[in-house]
């Protein structure tokens, strides 16, 4: 799939068939052939139907086809005339396909609640001009996190007797629970991995959209620490109503802690194949059926395969939460760290770890061709986070650095390289002055393109280039716009905050449709999303939406069966309907509900007059002066800074090393202690002071030598080996590698056991050979050096060798079912293996009686040639036991009768 859009493996597309099979054939909610109303556009004066903010630009779009302008008055609620004027002709608009006119009555700034605006005999929803509901945004859009958590019973006090519910997936009954996980792929272990929050309508939890959630709800926090005038307090403990809301703890990390914790279960534990990567997802067995509260789910719930998408995502957010846990709770942020540091390295030596696109039974596949980003965006969160020469290095050498991510399109969770050029942009670092402002200039650079394209269009929605709105539109269009956001933060220009708040009113309603995809927020917010516990329209019982709630949006690709029974020949910004079904166009999902967290925040953060910009440096700090030298540390005290306008933020003493700096402290006092020196090795270091607007200035330099021998010293100790590339005779150990005053010349690696060194290598990697199959290898790496020292024994890495490979025999049972919509269906296969021994392979065969064709299967590889289909085990599911069973699917397409084929064969051998 293209890697310009988000349909980069996009998940969601997933849950059609199977999710419209479940509601049909299990809940008996309406057939997608039941008529219902289109959507219906309201009326031709469209307008943010919640609050424009005063002080910011005021503008509605006017459906008509007049070539001249027409006239346009403003009445309060008292009905009472308080401005008018005459509107600005568009013209034809390609992405709704109206003809329509621009009114802007941005002169008229009282603050107010039921205004209406009329025009052309047509009248607008009632809106108010105030900017509360934008501050009450930030918190609705952020309580969606604590309603989606999973193994938490979410509690009337913070909720609501309405949303309350209990605990999902503990292992209460009815759940099966995610406490004790096995692999669908077997393993040899299960994990506890409850927590976190369930990605979207559906149940499953997966790694690579709670990679970008968190980090957006994290960054948001984080963002506050780094800009001028930005409001840390918003968001500070006690600001949200959950549970920790009294920790001590700001509630957006509590928050975001929730996820993080899951993402560190998801690790494979040390000792066992594929040590330190992260499961993809964990998700039930089958489509969970719509609707379904997540405490009386009753499915098998299965770990997928490690990816290295996964495992870098892990490793990005994790090491983002060391540094800001940092503080707060230093045993939890060394614990993020280090799973971080361990998955990075896991990562690495795994590369190519992809997960599969056929994995789409009981959840979306997620899949992703490239890990390119992946890689960038973690070194870029571990070397914010430690400063490391390796993470350094790895950032600096990717083909992404300074910003390039960005010409491609912004981000999302299938194109995070942005994620880590944001946060280089806005952490301090140790980044060569000129790169960081070109990271910043490329994020800017976006964001005038995404400018230009919002300033063009009769309502404002700044997606990617193109005229197709994929599945999820409102999640881009919110994450470009935190793009203009972050321009504004970097240049104070304020076309670019206008076009922030332009992107409100169109999700609250200054769109073609006179929708508010926001639940809670105007007079016509959506409320009957896909979900299986907010489904109001499929039980009657159950809730709608609650505030706060992001739909995904209008999607022109129609990739379900109501939209596309109802909504074909759309315009793209038309291709939306309010219904439980249509999952397409109104699911939710916890990255778009992020996008829109973050967007809120900064929009209430800026919901007053916009603030002066202070273009004024500090004054240069004075030299620093050394004092308390020791072999490893050494003392540094200078003349504090001043700044009459902004204040002064605090200091970074950096390090100088050629054209490199590296910040080796940060303090608000005028002194501060650096360590983990070298013994015997000269240093120059400044200080540079930072204001409240972010601007700086450095003192003159100075150089220190610590104190110490000049003796040689052995090699540091290597990091924890990985192994990889695992064969039934063979495996692939990599590791971190040692440093050495001299230089490294090799490794040894040594059987744990006896200390008989099996390999030698001189790169910190190795293939082993001649392996026996079946057994248990515990390794450790050491380094030398140039005078044949020896470093300490690296931790050491257990795998297993594969099982010699065996024909697998006969012996099977297969059943099929179908449930059939329009001139398409979807099938569910079980193929189970009845013989005494288990298959390491299979091959399924079957022939179609009419003129079914396969469009698109799942857990596994198909081909059709006529009637007859060949159906090949993916990468995952090939391995089935004795009385074992594994499910396949696939969507397709027929006329006439469609009835099933009678007759299958597994490798060969005819079924039951």
């Amino acid at each position: 799939m293209s890697r310009n859009t988000h349909h980069r493996g996009p998940r969601r597309a997933r849950v059609a068939a199977v999710a419209v099979a479940a509601a049909l054939a299990v809940c008996g909610v309406v057939a997608p052939q039941a008529a219902f109303a289109a959507p219906d556009p309201g009326s031709q004066v469209k307008v943010n139907q919640v609050a424009y903010v005063p002080g910011v630009a005021k503008v509605a779009t006017l459906v008509s086809t007049s070539t001249s302008p027409v006239a346009w008055t403003l009445r309060n609620a008292a009905g009472t005339t308080v401005a008018s004027g005459q509107s600005t002709v568009r013209g034809a608009d390609a992405l709704s396909g109206d003809s329509t006119h621009l009114i802007d009555f941005s002169t008229f700034d009282t603050p107010g609640s039921g205004y209406v605006l009329s025009a052309a005999g047509a009248s607008s929803l009632p809106f108010d001009i105030s900017a509360d509901p934008v501050k009450k945004l930030r918190y609705d859009a952020l309580a969606f996190f604590y309603h989606q958590r999973s193994g938490i019973a979410i509690e009337s006090q913070y909720v609501g007797g309405t949303y309350a519910r209990a605990a999902g997936h503990l292992g209460v009954a009815p759940n099966q629970g995610d406490t004790s996980v096995p692999c669908r792929q077997s393993c040899g272990y299960s994990l506890d991995v409850r927590g976190g929050w369930y990605d979207a309508g559906d149940q499953g939890k997966y790694v690579v959209n709670g990679g970008i959630a968190t980090w957006q709800l994290q960054n948001a926090y984080e963002r506050t620490l780094h800009v001028a005038g930005a409001d840390a307090t918003a968001l500070a403990d006690g600001t949200m109503a959950i549970p920790e809301r009294a920790n001590g703890a700001p509630d957006v990390l509590d928050e975001a802690r929730w996820e993080v914790e899951f993402l560190l279960r998801m690790q494979v534990p040390v000792g066992r194949t594929d040590a330190g990567m992260v499961h993809h997802k964990i998700h039930d067995e089958n489509w969970t059926a719509l609707p379904t509260i997540p405490a009386r789910d009753s499915q098998r719930r299965l770990l997928s395969p490690v990816s290295t998408a996964a495992t870098l995502n892990m490793a990005a957010v994790a090491a983002q939460a060391s540094r800001l846990w940092k503080t707060l709770d230093p045993t939890f942020s060394a614990k993020a760290l280090s799973a971080a540091q361990t998955a990075y390295a896991a990562a690495k030596a795994n590369p190519n770890r992809l997960a599969s696109s056929s994995d789409g039974t009981g959840g979306g596949a997620y899949s992703d061709d490239s890990v390119t980003d992946e890689f960038y965006w973690a070194a870029a969160e571990l070397y914010a986070t430690t400063g490391s020469d390796q993470y350094r290095a790895d950032v600096t050498g990717s083909s992404l650095y300074k910003g390039r991510s960005f010409a491609q399109r912004g981000y999302d969770w299938g194109w995070t390289g942005g994620l880590g050029d944001t946060t280089l942009a806005l952490v301090p670092n140790g980044l060569p002055a000129t790169d960081v402002a070109a990271t910043r200039s490329a994020i800017v650079a976006f964001a005038d393109a995404a400018l230009t394209r919002q300033n063009a269009q009769a309502y404002p929605a700044p997606n990617n280039a193109g005229s197709v709105y994929y599945w999820g539109s409102n999640g881009q269009v919110a994450n470009n716009a935190n793009a203009l956001a972050l321009a504004y933060d970097f240049t104070g220009q304020a076309k670019y905050r206008t076009g922030v708040f332009a992107t409100l009113d169109y999700f609250q309603g200054r769109n073609p449709l006179n929708q508010s995809y926001i639940a809670g927020y105007g007079e016509r917010a959506v409320q009957n999303v896909h979900h299986r516990f907010w489904a109001h329209q499929a039980d009657a019982s159950l809730p709608i939406a609650p505030p706060g709630s992001f739909s995904g949006g209008p999607n022109s690709e129609l990739q379900d069966p109501i939209a596309a029974a109802h909504l074909g020949g759309c315009a793209a910004q038309k291709c939306f309907v309010d219904h439980i079904e249509a999952y397409s166009v109104n699911e939710v999902a916890i990255n778009w509900n992020s996008a829109l967290a973050w967007l809120a925040s900064w929009a209430a953060e800026h919901a007053g007059t916009a603030p002066a910009v202070d273009t004024t440096p500090p004054a240069v700090p004075g030299t620093p002066t050394a004092s308390a030298v020791t072999d490893t540390s050494v003392t540094l005290t200078w003349t504090a800074s001043s700044d009459p306008e902004s204040g002064i933020a605090g200091y970074d003493v950096i390090r100088v090393a050629g054209d490199a700096l590296q910040i080796v402290a940060s303090t608000t006092t005028a002194s501060a202690t650096v360590t983990g020196l070298t013994p015997s090795t000269s240093y120059t270091f400044v200080v540079r002071a930072r204001n409240n607007a972010r601007l700086s200035s450095d003192s003159a330099s100075v150089t220190v030598r610590t104190t110490g021998t000049t003796a040689d010293l052995p090699p540091s100790t290597p990091g924890l080996p990985v192994a990889s590339a695992i064969t039934q005779t063979g495996a692939t150990l990599t590791w971190t590698a040692s440093t050495d005053d001299k230089g490294v010349t090799g490794y040894d690696v040594l059987r744990a056991q006896d200390g008989t060194v099996v390999a030698t290598s001189n790169t910190p990697s190795v293939t082993l050979t001649g392996l026996t199959p079946s057994t248990d290898h515990v390794l450790t790496v050491r380094a030398k050096d140039t005078a044949g020292q020896l470093s300490a024994l690296s931790p050491s890495v257990t795998f297993r060798t594969l099982p010699e490979v065996t024909q697998p025999p006969g012996g099977c049972k297969v059943t099929y079912a179908a449930n059939s919509w329009g001139n398409g269906f979807t099938a569910s296969i079980t193929v189970t293996n009845t013989s005494s021994s288990a298959w390491t392979s299979w091959r399924l065969g079957f022939t179609f009686p009419g003129d079914q064709k396969v469009t698109q299967g799942w857990s596994a590889t198909y081909s059709q040639t006529g009637s007859a289909v060949t159906v090949t085990n993916a990468p995952w599911n090939g391995t089935v036991p004795a009385g074992g069973s594994t499910s396949i699917g696939f969507n397709g397409s027929y006329s006439g009768t469609n009835t099933a084929p009678t007759a299958f064969t597994v490798n060969g051998t005819p079924c039951a």
